[in-house]
C-alpha cells in the first residue's frame, strides 16, 4: 500500500526558512521521481520541484534559486528546503509521485508566510 506523508509546514514570517519533509512507503522509493507541488485557495496547483530517481532537480520558476529539493532514498524520503520564502508562498504543499499511471500524493502540509 503505496503511502506518503508530508511534515514541516508552519507559519514563518517573510524571509524565513522552513524544511518539508516526505516520508514514503510501500514502494520502490528509489526507482521514482518525487515531486512537491502547492496549492493556495482558489488557485491550480503548481509545480515546486521535482526530483529524479537518478537525483536530478528541477524547479517551477517561481522558486529557482530560493527552494532546494533533495532525496534520501535508504530514507525514503525526499525534502525541500525554502529559503526567503515570501507571502506568495502560502499554500498547501503536497509530496507526490506516479506508479503505473496513477497518481500518489499524501494530505499535504500548510506553510503560511506572514508577518
Amino acid at each position: 500500500q503505496v503511502k506518503i506523508v508530508e511534515s514541516g509546514g508552519g507559519l514563518v514570517q517573510p524571509g524565513g526558512s522552513l524544511r518539508l519533509s516526505c516520508s514514503a512507503s510501500g514502494f520502490i522509493f528509489s526507482n521514482y521521481f518525487m515531486r512537491w507541488y502547492r496549492q493556495s485557495t482558489d488557485e491550480e496547483r503548481e509545480l515546486v520541484a521535482s526530483i529524479s530517481k537518478k537525483n536530478i532537480p528541477t524547479y517551477g520558476d517561481a522558486v529557482k534559486g530560493r527552494f532546494t529539493i533533495s532525496r534520501d532514498n535508504g530514507e525514503s524520503t525526499v525534502y525541500l528546503q525554502m529559503n526567503a520564502l515570501k507571502l506568495e508562498d502560502t499554500a498547501v504543499y503536497y509530496c507526490m509521485t506516479y506508479i503505473n499511471l496513477t497518481e500518489y500524493r499524501g494530505q499535504g502540509t500548510q506553510v503560511t508566510v506572514s508577518s
